[in-house]
């Protein structure tokens, strides 16, 4: 996902900063948490939550309950809970971390924006209803604010073509595309790829994310053809900047080929679906959450072309992997059952349509050629 990106380079940026506070959690602290994070990586959820716990008490005894580093193990935690689908406890643990955060750090600092697209994040998979809309709208009023000072701030101080300004207009177009708000993130997203094009060049990995960000703005508006070429184009830079089987080569492959799909240019989808697939088997594992995904793309292009058989094995490998992965009870495990229920209510309206249709076909037959003719009633 695109906000997941952006806060993975964040995360990438902030770490290699140096300290502002001299006083740290400890080696250990800092074995542990890099511990909980590769677990994280690894899909090792239930070990992954007793070593950042672990963490997150060493650094609470060692630095006290309002330090950056006790964010950092807070931040890590969340995670854990957040790839689980436990997403109340996520939310919980990521606002304490962005409390901590804005009162050591400031409203300002890079750490800010990442505690606040964890929480976008884990708010869009909770999703708007009738018991959080309004905390989740006072969310999104504070985080423009704080986004919107950060812009200014950073502006002033490294001027408007810095690459750091292109992060913050990204977050804050982030933030925007998160609400439906797509005319206020296109313009935004626009001049963060213009900074990137001229400041790093026009091949550079960060310019085939902005490209990427632009094209699914241009596509949830329906601008199809728009963001077809974006794509395109996003696509040909990372694949010679990072190879042909990068991960991030097959998301945009995946993009692509879900626009030709909501085009209903399935046969154009399928091919790309295809490699998308074909990539993440081979460079994340077999039973990888992406490859889940790729597997009900595809299920779902079959479906879409009434090809239930074909759909089915996809449909039914994606649960499985997901079931592995998460457990029985995660929110995409429920979303893998949905589509393996729907694609059965398929199969028997179809089932049902072509019995009426040849009922209609034998009566249709009889009354031509009579209740008598040899042809009438056979095999």
């Amino acid at each position: 996902m695109k906000r997941q990106t952006i806060m993975t380079a964040l995360l990438r940026w902030v770490r290699a900063a140096p300290p502002l506070h001299a006083q740290t959690a400890g080696d250990e602290w800092e074995r542990l948490n890099q511990e909980s994070e590769d677990l994280l990586d690894a899909e090792k959820y239930e070990r992954g939550v007793v070593v950042a716990k672990k963490a997150l008490e060493i650094a609470e005894k060692n630095v006290g309950a309002d330090h950056p580093d006790v964010a950092t193990s807070l931040d890590n935690l969340a995670g854990l809970y957040d790839a689980e689908g436990e997403y109340v406890e996520a939310e919980v643990l990521y606002q304490r971390s962005l409390a901590i955060r804005e009162k050591a750090l400031g409203a300002d600092h890079p750490d800010v924006e990442v505690s606040l697209n964890n929480l976008e994040e884990v708010y869009r998979k909770q999703g708007y209803d009738e018991n959080n809309y309004e905390r989740v709208d006072s969310f999104y009023q504070r985080s423009q604010e704080i986004r919107e000072k950060a812009l200014e701030i950073r502006e002033k101080a490294l001027g408007a073509d810095h690459p750091d300004v292109a992060m913050s207009l990204n977050n804050l177009a982030a933030l925007y595309e998160t609400q439906g708000e797509y005319e206020e993130a296109e313009p935004l997203y626009q001049r963060s790829l213009a900074i990137r094009e001229k400041a790093l060049g026009a091949d550079h990995p960060d310019v085939a994310m902005s490209l990427k960000d632009l094209a699914e703005v241009y596509r949830k508006q329906g601008e199809y053809a728009q963001a077809e070429l974006l794509l395109k184009r996003s696509l040909v830079i990372r694949e010679t900047a990072l190879g042909a089987d990068h991960p991030d080569v097959a998301r945009n492959l995946k993009d692509l080929a879900f626009i030709y799909y909501m085009q209903g240019e399935y046969a154009q989808a399928k091919p790309v679906y295809q490699r998308a697939l074909a990539i993440r088997e081979k460079v994340l594992g077999v039973d990888h959450p992406d490859v889940a995904t790729s597997l009900k793309d595809l299920g779902g292009l079959y479906k879409a072309q009434g090809e239930y058989l074909q759909a089915e094995p996809f449909y039914q490998r994606s649960l499985a992997i997901r079931e592995k992965v998460f457990g029985a009870d995660h929110p995409d495990v429920a979303t893998s059952r949905g589509n393996l229920v729907e694609l059965y209510r398929a199969q028997a309206r179809s089932a049902r349509a072509s019995q009426a249709a040849l009922q209609t076909l034998d009566g249709d037959r009889e009354k031509a050629l009579g209740a008598a003719h040899p042809d009438v009633g056979g095999a």
